[in-house]
Order: C-alpha cells, then sequence, then structure tokens
C-alpha cells in the first residue's frame, strides 16, 4: 500500500461487518479447502504425500493468521489526532507525502496497532517517488545524481539529496525519542529499533551498504557510532565509480560481511530464535 488514506482507514477506521463477513468466507474457503485436500492423501506416492504436506503446512499457517485478524477485527479502533495528517498526499507531493507516511508509521506504533512497518521511499534506481523526492529539494531524477557525481556540484547535488532523506528519517526518529512509554520504561524509541538505508553502496554495487541505525536502547543496541565490516575494504570502494561507473563488474577485493548477518543479529535480539537468513549463517559482532 502506498496511499495515506488506505493505510490510515485499514489502521483506524472501523470495518464492522464487512470486516467479519470477508473473514468468515476465508474461513469457509480454507476448511473446504483442507477436507478436499487430504482426501487425496491415500492415493498419492510418497514424493506427492510429502509435497502435499508441505502445502498443508503452507495452509495452516493462513488459518494461524485468519485466528490473529479475528483478534484484531474484534479488538477497538484506537482513536488517533489526525490533525497533521494530509491523507490525501500525494507523491507528486513529495514533501508532504513522505513527511505524512513516516507520521503513519509513528501513530501505529503510538496506538500499538502493529509492532513493525516497512517504507520503501523508492526504487533503487529511482524513477517514480524516488525522482519526485529529489525533485522536491530542487534536483533531478535521482538516478542521473548518482551518475552525475563527476559533473560541476555533482558530489554537492548528490550529498543535498542523501541529507534530506537522512534529515525525514531523523524526524521520525526524534518524534519516538519525545514520546515517553506509559510504562515508565523509557521512550518509544528506547523500545523500538529503526533503520534507513540503501541496497547500493556506489553505483550498481551490492555490497558495502550505507545503514543508519536508531534506537532499540532497551533491546540491546548501541547506537551513536560508526562501524564498519568486513577486511580489506577499507577504502570503501572509492574507486568503484569515480573514474567509470564499471565498478559493478569488479570482483571483490577484500572480505564482505553479508548483509543477512545484520538481520539475523537483529532477529536474535527481538528473541527469534533462528541463525540463518537467506541461506546465511552468523551474526555481527561489536552490533
Amino acid at each position: 500500500m502506498n496511499k495515506p488514506k488506505q493505510i490510515f482507514e485499514t489502521l483506524f477506521v472501523t470495518s464492522g461487518r464487512d470486516a467479519h463477513a470477508r473473514l468468515a468466507r476465508s474461513k469457509s474457503a480454507l476448511d473446504l479447502l483442507i477436507a478436499n485436500t487430504r482426501s487425496l492423501e491415500k492415493s498419492l506416492s510418497r514424493q506427492d504425500q510429502q509435497t502435499l504436506k508441505q502445502y498443508l503446512d503452507a495452509v495452516r499457517d493462513t488459518e494461524v493468521k485468519l485466528t490473529r485478524a479475528q483478534k484484531w477485527i474484534d479488538t477497538p479502533i484506537p482513536a488517533v489526532d489526525t490533525g497533521k495528517l494530509h491523507l490525501e498526499a500525494t507523491p507528486k507531493e513529495a514533501r508532504l507525502y513522505f513527511q505524512t507516511m513516516y507520521e503513519l508509521i509513528y501513530l501505529a506504533f503510538l496506538s500499538d496497532s502493529t509492532r513493525v512497518a516497512t517504507f520503501q521511499l523508492g526504487r533503487e534506481n529511482g524513477e517514480g517517488p524516488h525522482d519526485l523526492l529529489s525533485q522536491a529539494v530542487g534536483l533531478g531524477g535521482a538516478h542521473g545524481l548518482t551518475h552525475d557525481v563527476k559533473k560541476p556540484n555533482g558530489w554537492k547535488n548528490l550529498g543535498t539529496y542523501n541529507r534530506y532523506q537522512a534529515e525525514e528519517f531523523g524526524r521520525f526518529v526524534q518524534k519516538l525519542k519525545d514520546t515517553l512509554e506509559p510504562t515508565g520504561n523509557g521512550t518509544m524509541l528506547d523500545n523500538t529499533f529503526a533503520m534507513h538505508g540503501s541496497a547500493s553502496s556506489s553505483f550498481h554495487l551490492s555490497r558495502n551498504y550505507p545503514i543508519i541505525s536508531a534506537g532499540g536502547k532497551n533491546l540491546g543496541f548501541t547506537n551513536g557510532r560508526y562501524l564498519k565490516f568486513g577486511k580489506g575494504n577499507e577504502d570503501n570502494q572509492a574507486n568503484a565509480g569515480i573514474v567509470t561507473d564499471a565498478g559493478w563488474s569488479g570482483e571483490i577485493q577484500g572480505e564482505e560481511e553479508p548483509l543477512a548477518r545484520l538481520f539475523i543479529t537483529v532477529l536474535q535480539r527481538f528473541g527469534v530464535e533462528t541463525d540463518s537468513f537467506a541461506g546465511i549463517k552468523g551474526t555481527l559482532t561489536r552490533m
């Protein structure tokens, strides 16, 4: 979802009978599916039975989600202050749009409507909302900014764009910091781990990702530091694109840490019992 009004209505507007009816239809269809599927089990080969088992496991996961959905439907919708919301904002009003999206995340946390939020500001190759965001600060397309760093004021323009994104993230983090927990256990920021980052560090390189993290004091995170992981990459791939943008095809000169290890570290701090993510095992030290 990328429309502020749609997100707001999903979180804070009572769905009533329609929601109950949709949920009941989903559960009825799921029950019928399970009954019909299990009737096939005896006629299948051992290999097909294994495939069927995997399928039924996925179905059971859907059952759990339906049960949770029922709980949310029966939970009173929280009242929130909409005074600072601009629900009709679109990416064409980039500044207002992005501030509204951050405000919705804040209100969702404040009302405990959700514990997790992901917000994609734009595509890594620019275009769409990302381009509109860069234009909002008086610059051209976002993708072009990264390739124009060799031109006059190129690094300055890219820095202006990146700084604007960081400032908007910082505004969101500050709201979390200014909100005291009703339990007296610090601030909302102390109990929230927030990340802002990119999937590209220099031109088309999918390594050495720049990540800003904030909060999570009560979850065991320590911020206010600059941490660099890996060995033999001390120049930050500084030569990857200054003269040419062909650096994406070059071999890695150094020992890199997979980004997945950051996610494993975060998950374990949240109490999730896992030692792997996307086929990668291990955590990051110094986090």
